[in-house]
């Protein structure tokens, strides 16, 4: 994918970046339903009949579980294009900032940053978006999980359709 340089891109807005988090929204309650019919199938091969609630411990573990199936498919669609469903309806990149240059951006982010992204954004969200609100703040418009995971959401030029 060809990704622009980070003097023609301008940071995602917030309206822009909540949007494509809703149409995502959508996609991880598919993934959500897809990993409860596994954890049902599961249950019910290890001889589990009861439909009540699992214990505290394997409570705990489903629900690492599906963060991790959550985490998955964004790090899947940030490595292999830099934008999700949601984020590419909505024209935006997350792409990775240069450890040396700050203002330089790579081709995508690293497997690294990716999973540091994941861990942060849910805290970001998590203290009443204190997060997410940075991003009106911040001279260059990052969010503070994009400033600690060394990364950045820019929003893409729209495309010129070619007259035939």
């Amino acid at each position: 994918m060809n990704i622009q340089t980070e003097q023609a891109l301008s940071s995602a807005n917030l309206f822009r970046r909540i949007m494509a988090m809703l149409y995502d929204a959508f996609l991880l309650l598919g993934i959500s339903f897809a990993y409860g019919v596994i954890v049902l199938l599961i249950r019910k091969l290890v001889g589990d009949d009861t439909m009540q609630a699992p214990s505290n411990a394997l409570q705990v573990i489903i629900v690492i579980g599906l963060w991790f199936c959550y985490a998955l498919f964004y790090v899947w669609c940030w490595r292999k294009t830099g934008q999700t469903l949601g984020m590419k309806s909505w024209r935006l990149q997350l792409q990775g900032l240069n450890s040396q240059d700050q203002n330089q951006v790579q081709q995508l982010p690293g497997w690294k940053e990716c999973w540091l992204r994941c861990l942060l954004a849910p805290l970001s969200m998590a203290i009443f978006g204190i997060g997410y609100l940075w991003c009106l703040v911040d001279k260059q418009g990052n969010c503070l999980h994009d400033i600690y995971s060394n990364t950045k959401v820019v929003l893409l030029p729209k495309k010129i359709k070619d007259k035939k």
